[in-house]
């Protein structure tokens, strides 16, 4: 099974983004003030009683949360990619 190798720094920065970038757009909806009405919404179609409260948006936690997704995304994309390495090597 060898060959198809992938860069685990690439695997972790795509993967880095993708969450960096999905959360920021959920720090925006709180921005917005629609993110309580999207939980409410999709906690209705599954049937299910909405049980959280959207806080106040606040310009640094939204920082710190899109950058520690980015982080752990990053690192769990460069694990994931060092993985698949190993794996194909065998």
């Amino acid at each position: 099974m060898k060959g198809n190798k992938v860069a685990p720094h690439v695997v972790g920065l795509a993967l880095g983004a993708f969450a960096a970038l999905w959360h920021a757009a959920w720090a925006l909806l709180v921005y917005l003030d629609l993110a309580q009405g999207l939980l409410d919404w999709i906690f209705g179609l599954h049937f299910i009683a909405n049980p959280y409260v959207v806080d106040v948006f606040n310009f640094g936690t939204a920082v710190t949360l899109v950058v520690v997704t980015f982080v752990c995304g990053y690192g769990t994309g460069w694990v994931l990619g060092t993985i698949w390495n190993w794996a194909r090597k065998k």
